[in-house]
């Protein structure tokens, strides 16, 4: 029987999984830089915490959760984003006074598979939770930002727009909704459908981008408070050299957004989802989640995707040194040997399975190391052979010189 990986799901193996390991360990450090504590969540949820949250207007919800019922019958779904969880999970601990976390981790929405869209996708995230003021937008927006330049993602675009508070948005739904009914019979099914219960989502289809290139714009029915708060995002951007384009038909694909979203964008990168991350401010999903109205902004951003769009970054070998094994008998010393330098702080790996002297060199190439280490006859003057791979050269040092070699590599 050929048992396969999912449609939609990939083995992500070494050598290409040290790409993958460097850019969560650039986000978790980049993210501590900016205060973002660690933050875990189950990979399942209540099913109506994302119908709440997300919204059952959406297409993330109609089309894309994985839902199932558990052996008492409840409702579960496989987490199709997080922020809802993470907003969950900040009410769940009391909801109380500011919160800062970031993510990373796997989520799941059944989708038609294609490059730089899974079925299981990868996502690092941040929240910035009970801050209201604009300069949260800003440090969220900036640490993506940063997040891309190093990762390699050149010439990205930070598309941004403002679609405002509630008040509105119910002004703007009003005039959007008559201006959808007059041009109702050019639209897709799905948009005509959602005329009346979430016009906003026909801004966000791809499938009616040229009917709705004239449609009314959020930003030109943005309120006092939410058109200063808009101010104050783009020129804070401005003033820590953030660049950005204003997007007026930028929605977004979820209904918990208010006021500030924002979308990443590399122009030469071409795929069906031309955006590699994205976010924005969600001030009413505390509220709609059964917690005291709490402000949050936050974003994710779509490794699978950044790896595709990256230039790519040299990461250098993904050893510091192979431990050749020469004769037999040296086996124990061998082991040894790289269980010490382990501790010390080097990586190192080794074969002791007997294998030849040609065999094991040849997967020190495999395995990427800058060096090897061969643990032969000179052991027992307490001294050991080293060669640079990259350089062919080799030499005998003793023992308690290794560390200072690979140092002065």
């Amino acid at each position: 029987m050929d048992i396969r990986a999912p449609k939609g799901t990939d083995d992500i193996l070494p050598p290409e999984s040290h790409l993958w390991r460097h850019a969560v360990t650039t986000f978790d450090n980049l993210a501590q830089r900016y205060g973002y504590g660690l933050t875990l969540t189950p990979l399942f949820e209540q099913t109506e915490l994302f119908a709440r949250g997300v919204g059952e207007d959406t297409e993330v919800v109609e089309k894309q959760m994985y839902t199932f019922a558990d052996r008492k019958g409840r409702s579960l779904t496989l987490r199709p984003e997080a922020t809802a969880s993470v907003v969950r999970a900040y009410l769940s601990g009391g909801g109380d006074g500011v919160f800062k976390g970031s993510y990373s981790g796997p989520m799941f929405r059944y989708e038609r598979p294609q490059k730089g869209r899974r079925r299981q996708f990868y996502q690092v995230g941040v929240e910035y939770i009970g801050e209201a003021g604009p300069f949260a937008d800003v440090e969220v927006i900036e640490l993506g930002y940063r997040y891309l330049q190093e990762m390699g993602v050149p010439d990205v675009a930070v598309q941004l727009n403002s679609i405002g508070d509630v008040a509105d948005r119910q002004t703007f739904r009003t005039v959007l909704q008559e201006w959808l009914r007059e041009r109702q019979e050019l639209l897709s099914p799905d948009a005509r459908r959602r005329i009346e219960g979430n016009p906003m989502r026909v801004l966000d289809s791809k499938a009616d981008t040229e009917v709705t290139a004239d449609a009314p714009t959020p930003a030109e029915f943005l309120g006092s408070d939410s058109a200063a708060h808009f101010a104050v995002v783009r020129s804070g951007l401005e003033r820590i050299g953030i660049p950005y384009v204003i997007e007026p038909r930028l929605v977004r694909g979820l209904d918990y957004y208010n006021r500030t979203v924002f979308e990443y964008v590399p122009r030469q990168y071409g795929a069906a989802q031309s955006a590699v991350g994205g976010g924005g401010r969600y001030d009413g999903l505390a509220e709609v989640l059964g917690g005291r109205p709490t402000p949050g902004v936050g974003l994710a951003m779509g490794l699978d995707r950044i790896l595709l769009a990256s230039d790519g970054v040299d990461l250098g070998p993904l050893l510091d040194a192979f431990i050749v094994v020469a004769e037999p008998g040296n086996t124990s010393d061998a082991v040894g040997l790289a269980s010490r330098l382990r501790l010390e702080g080097w990586r190192i790996d080794i074969d002791p399975g007997g294998r030849s002297v040609k065999a094991q060199f040849r997967k020190a190439d495999k395995k990427d190391a800058r060096a090897a280490i061969v643990v032969g006859t000179e052991w027992v003057d307490n001294e050991v052979v080293v060669r640079d791979l990259a350089r062919g050269v080799q030499e005998v040092i003793p023992v308690e010189e290794i560390g200072q070699w690979l140092t002065n590599r």
